[in-house]
């Protein structure tokens, strides 16, 4: 029954914690790898006109987020006036205003976009009203014999659209689409035509105004797309091919046929767009993300921690992984320690020393500790006095050490002061016991063992990729946890033992 308990607690650790390990990294694009960047683009609207002594009124379409992009960061630089930002029919409008100013004006809109790659569609069950086309006369006839032609050659609302489409961009059009377009037939003129067609066949439509996001681009010209309500969703259309979706660089700015700025009060209204590619580290970028759509999510994590404490966890975060080795070590392999984690806190040590430095000031911090406690031996001094000597004698040495390192122009030495003292203090302590019960190969043995099993501790605890996976997906160590519970129930050979029980092994 104790078995069956802890291999169902084992199981559930490891599924709590691969669960919310895999959402992380599936949903909210947490990076599996240190070092990974995630593009983020610098977008700037530039608003130039001239003013009179007439109050003032600028209105702007903002930028919006989508399945692909998210808006941060907005800033809006204007020099006395007033700004004012609402939401009306699905697009968001800035509003600048003043009420005497003369000369030319410069307002800037800017804002950092981040790449999101949401999977979720925007589904409305309820169908959105059609507007009226407000065709007449001679173009209401062409507009409804357009219309029975696609229809009669078409399945479904996809085909219709992509028929339609072809009629209009043909570039010999039929006689009911040139009395439609008109005269100079401009990419804006045929959306224009699409949506009010689509309307008056009683498709909703609407048209979508953007930017392709580039590297470093200015005076970026929009991009002109469809939307077609189909299925209960939206669904785009390249007016051009009649292709379905959008490319993965457009940002949506606008929806509707309404200008990207208007002016009142003033005159030579221009608008300049600019798009600038920067890099971020992506587990920042994710953060912030989740920042902005789950605030709660991030609110209880490390990330909300202060700086300085963030970098103490990333160091703790890597213990359970050394302890882990250890377990490891001692109980599988059968490798001899001093100590149960006294490897592991020696390996953290050989973090600031670094790893040849740390061996060599370990092995004669051990070897002065040891001639000293050997000698304390003759004293015959009870325990407790007995361990005080020893920890004052290595907190002596690590301070005579750091002097003559120091000294000797080997700046190295004086990180000798980052060994964990009392763990120092009780491995001389037990390495003499074990000198004197068992012999000095055993206890040589031992402090080989120790000093492997920190070598190694060291090596996995500093790779930069475990480090990154225990601070970004704490949850990890639930799994770590499970591994450890399922090892102290394993009873088996060792691996250095199986060559002293050989014959034994074969029975």
């Amino acid at each position: 029954m104790n078995r069956l308990h802890l291999f169902f607690l084992a199981l559930l650790l490891t599924v709590i914690g691969l669960g919310l390990f895999l959402y992380k990294f599936l949903m909210l694009d947490f990076p599996l790898v240190p070092d990974e960047n995630a593009y983020t683009w610098n977008i700037e609207a530039h608003i130039g006109f001239n003013a009179g002594l007439k109050p003032i009124k600028v209105s702007l379409f903002l930028p919006q987020n989508t399945n692909n992009f998210t808006i941060v960061n907005e800033n809006f630089i204007s020099r006395g006036y007033g700004i004012n930002t609402m939401t009306k029919d699905f697009n968001r409008i800035a509003s600048w205003s003043i009420r005497r100013t003369t000369g030319p004006q410069d307002l800037y809109y800017s804002a950092m976009v981040r790449r999101v790659n949401k999977k979720k569609k925007y589904v409305s069950m309820i169908p959105p009203e059609i507007e009226n086309p407000n065709f007449e006369g001679a173009y209401l006839e062409a507009a409804e014999s357009l219309i029975a032609e696609i229809r009669a050659k078409s399945a479904d609302t996809g085909s219709f659209v992509a028929e339609l489409l072809k009629r209009i961009t043909d570039p010999q059009p039929d006689y009911n689409v040139s009395l439609l377009l008109g005269k100079q037939a401009s990419k804006p003129k045929m959306i224009d035509l699409a949506v009010r067609l689509f309307s008056k066949a009683g498709i909703p439509t609407r048209s979508v105004h953007g930017i392709h996001l580039r590297e470093h681009a200015r005076n970026i010209p929009l991009a002109h797309w469809l939307e077609v309500y189909d299925n209960n969703e939206w669904q785009f259309y390249d007016p051009v091919s009649g292709s379905t979706g959008i490319p993965d660089d457009f940002l949506v700015w606008w929806r509707g046929e309404e200008p990207l700025a208007t002016l009142e009060g003033g005159k030579n209204l221009s608008i300049a767009l600019s798009t600038l590619l920067s890099q971020e580290e992506a587990i920042y970028s994710a953060v912030e993300r989740e920042r902005i759509k789950k605030p709660l999510l991030l609110k209880f994590s490390l990330f909300d921690l202060p700086i300085q404490t963030q970098a103490v966890y990333r160091i703790l975060l890597v213990v359970p992984v050394g302890a882990l080795l250890l377990v490891i070590l001692r109980n599988i392999v059968g490798l001899k320690t001093f100590g149960t984690f006294m490897p592991v806190l020696i390996a953290l040590a050989f973090r600031e020393t670094e790893l040849f430095y740390g061996i060599i000031l370990f092995t004669i911090l051990i070897a002065l500790g040891m001639s000293i406690r050997l000698y304390l031996e003759h004293l015959k001094l009870l325990l407790v006095p007995r361990l005080a000597s020893v920890l004052i004698v290595v907190i002596l040495l690590m301070v005579g050490l750091s002097i003559l390192t120091h000294e000797l122009g080997l700046g190295r030495g004086i990180s000798v002061a980052l060994f964990p003292m009392v763990i120092l203090t009780m491995t001389i302590e037990r390495m003499s016991i074990e000198w004197e019960e068992v012999g000095p190969f055993e206890a040589f043995q031992q402090a080989v063992g120790s000093l492997i099993a920190a070598t190694l501790a060291y090596l996995v605890m500093t790779t930069k990729y475990v480090e990154h996976l225990v601070f970004v997906f704490p949850e990890l160590l639930l799994v770590l946890l499970a591994l450890t519970l399922l090892m102290g129930r394993y009873s088996g050979y060792r691996l250095f033992e199986l060559r002293r029980f050989k014959e034994l092994s074969r029975k």
